[in-house]
């Protein structure tokens, strides 16, 4: 029994168009779903917004708080405009995480296409910011501190064009791997049972999971907020340059 094949995408709507497979899964749905809880969570809340806030506008208020304080910060130009984007990514990161320790769902992030996927929109976004900012030509000098030899700029050009594409496949992969790796254990405990054949052992794999959904629940928060700040901090980096 390979208990890892609960966490592989199954298919729900088989769809190709022109030769590009484009099935929805269970994990599109909860792509689907986590969108929807997204855009229903601010918008109901934006409904009920009291100048004395409740318990769950006083938590949303402190969680945007510290994006703003603490994330958004690291852009000088034109901050308030990126804090909409940067709350975005990480409620929509965060509820993606989230659903994903629902039972009979399956966990987007723990797919490395749907991690690569928002990787890539940040790749993009970070690179049109710069472009933007600096020009086609600029923004490429940019890359290289001024006063710098010609010989070591040309050896820190090829380095830094590297650490461009570098950036988003740290992004994509540590995402992905910290959430399959909990989901995995989760898996692995669940399946001493049918290992063991034993009910003897039910109350350890109870508690091993309970345990494990605990962490699960704060890494879901952590890699949210890592991957909304190393976000912001390459959107400030392509805006200042060196």
């Amino acid at each position: 029994m390979n208990v890892l094949e609960h966490l592989n995408q199954q298919t729900i709507v088989p769809l190709e168009v022109g030769g590009v497979d484009l099935s929805i899964t269970n994990g599109v749905t909860t792509l689907w779903l986590a969108a929807a809880l997204v855009f229903l969570f601010f918008y109901s809340l934006s409904k009920r917004l009291k100048t004395i806030p409740g318990k769950l506008q006083n938590a949303t208020e402190v969680v945007i708080g510290f994006i703003q304080s603490e994330v958004a910060s690291q852009i000088h130009t034109d901050r308030e405009k990126w804090l909409p984007f940067l709350i975005t990514l990480f409620f929509f990161i965060l509820f993606n995480n989230l659903l994903g320790l629902v039972p009979l769902l399956s966990g987007p992030t723990t797919n490395i296409n749907v991690t690569a996927a928002l990787a890539i929109i940040v790749f993009l976004t970070v690179q049109a910011t710069g472009v933007v900012k600096h020009g086609p030509l600029g923004y490429f000098k940019s890359m290289i501190p001024s006063g710098v030899p010609l010989p070591i700029a040309v050896f820190l050009f090829p380095v830094e064009i590297v650490s461009q594409f570098a950036k988003p496949f740290s992004l994509a992969v540590r995402l992905f791997a910290n959430m399959f790796a909990g989901h995995a254990v989760m898996l692995l405990i669940i399946s001493l049972i049918f290992l063991f054949k034993s009910y003897l052992i039910l109350p350890l794999p109870i508690i091993g999971n309970t345990a494990i959904m605990m962490f699960e629940i704060f890494v879901a928060f952590i890699q949210a907020f890592v991957f909304t700040y190393l976000s912001a901090l390459y959107i400030a980096t392509a805006q200042e340059g060196h």
